[in-house]
C-alpha cells in the first residue's frame, strides 16, 4: 500500500508539474489589422526551413501543395481566420491581433499539409493534420496600435513531419535581406481590399515581394491612419504599383526568404492601408526582434503528457 501511494503521489506531482504556468496571455484590444522546428536555426530543435516541392510560378497566383510546408491555416471554430508558421512540433508562430476578440483556445485549430483553407469534411488527410491549440501566448508588450504584433501557439498534440509539412527557420538579425526582391509572403486572404473572403476553390497563393528599409517606408505610409512610424519591431515589403499585397484574411502568415538553400520566416502579416495600393506597402512584424522571446517561450513551456495516458497510469496504480 506505501508504495503504490508513494507512486501515485508521484504520478499527480508529475501531472500538476506538467501544467505549468498560464501563459502571458493579454486579452487584444480593437484595433485593425489584416484578420479577416522551432526550426529556430542551430537551436535544439532540429532542421528547419526545407522544401521538396520547388518554385514553379512568380506573383500573387495559386501555388501548389508542398511549396510553402510550413503554412498554417488557424482556424477559429473550424472556419479559417489567420494565417501562421510552423515552428516545431509543437509551435506555431502567428499575429497578436488576430486573437484580439478570441483567444479562448479551446475554440482554435490548426490545419497543416492541405493547398485548400477549405477540405472536404471527408478528408482523412486533413483530418490527421489539424491539431487542437493548447495555449495562446500573446507578447506581453503588445498594444493597440500593433507594436509587437506577434503571438505563440502550443499544439496540443505533436505535428508529424511530411513532405509537405515542414518547420521554418529563424534568424536573430535578418538585416541581410532588406532590399532583397525575391522573398516571398503567402496566405489565404482575399484578393481585393473590397472583398471579404478568398473565392473557391480557396486555395493557398503567394506573391514575390521586395523588403524595404524602414525610412523609405515612413517616407511611403506619411502620417499612417492611427498608427505610429514605422519602427524596428516592424518593416515594410511589398512591390511599387501595388500588384501583390498581403489582404484581409493573410494576418499572422509568413513572409519568408531562402538564404544558401535554407528558407527563413522574416516577418508576420501585420497591417497595411488598404490592400494591394501602390506605394503602400504592407506592414508586417520583424520576427528576428523577437528570437530571444521566441526560444523562451518555448523552452519555458514544460511538456505535458497525454490526458488519457495520465488517466491509465492512475488506474494501473490503483488496480489489484
Amino acid at each position: 500500500m506505501g508504495a503504490r501511494a508513494g507512486a501515485l503521489l508521484l504520478a499527480l506531482l508529475l501531472a500538476r508539474g506538467a501544467l505549468g504556468k498560464p501563459g502571458e496571455l493579454r486579452a487584444p484590444l480593437p484595433g485593425w489589422g489584416r484578420a479577416g522546428g522551432t526550426g529556430v536555426a542551430g537551436s535544439r530543435w532540429g532542421p528547419c526551413g526545407h522544401r521538396d516541392i520547388h518554385p514553379l510560378v512568380v506573383g500573387g497566383v495559386e501555388t501548389v501543395r508542398g511549396r510553402w510546408p510550413w503554412q498554417v491555416s488557424l482556424r477559429f471554430e473550424k472556419s479559417h481566420r489567420c494565417g501562421g508558421s510552423l515552428l516545431s512540433r509543437r509551435w506555431v508562430l502567428s499575429a497578436a491581433h488576430c486573437f484580439r476578440t478570441n483567444y479562448d483556445p479551446s475554440k482554435w485549430s490548426a490545419q497543416l499539409g492541405e493547398l485548400t483553407s477549405k477540405p472536404s469534411v471527408w478528408s482523412v488527410r486533413a483530418h490527421a493534420n489539424q491539431h487542437r491549440v493548447r495555449d495562446i501566448i500573446v507578447n506581453s508588450r503588445y498594444k493597440e496600435v500593433l507594436f509587437n504584433d506577434i503571438a505563440l501557439l502550443e499544439l496540443a498534440t505533436s505535428v508529424t513531419y511530411t513532405k509537405y509539412i515542414q518547420p521554418i527557420c529563424v534568424l536573430s538579425s535578418t538585416f541581410m535581406f532588406q532590399h532583397r526582391p525575391d522573398c516571398w509572403v503567402t496566405g489565404w486572404g482575399s484578393l481585393r481590399e473590397n472583398e471579404t473572403s478568398l473565392p473557391p476553390p480557396y486555395n493557398l497563393r503567394e506573391g514575390q515581394v521586395t523588403i524595404l528599409n524602414n525610412t523609405r517606408c515612413n517616407d511611403l505610409l506619411e502620417h499612417p491612419a492611427d498608427h505610429s512610424t514605422i519602427q524596428n519591431s516592424m518593416f515594410c515589403a511589398g512591390v511599387k504599383n501595388g500588384s501583390i499585397d498581403a489582404c484581409r484574411g493573410d494576418s499572422g502568415g509568413p513572409l519568408v526568404c531562402d538564404k544558401d538553400g535554407l528558407w527563413y520566416l522574416v516577418g508576420v502579416v501585420s497591417w497595411g492601408r488598404g490592400c494591394g495600393r501602390p506605394d503602400q506597402p504592407g506592414v508586417y512584424t520583424n520576427v528576428s526582434q523577437y528570437f530571444t522571446w521566441i526560444q523562451m517561450m518555448m523552452s519555458c513551456t514544460t511538456p505535458r503528457p497525454d490526458p488519457s495516458g495520465l488517466l491509465l497510469l492512475l488506474t494501473l496504480l490503483w488496480s489489484p
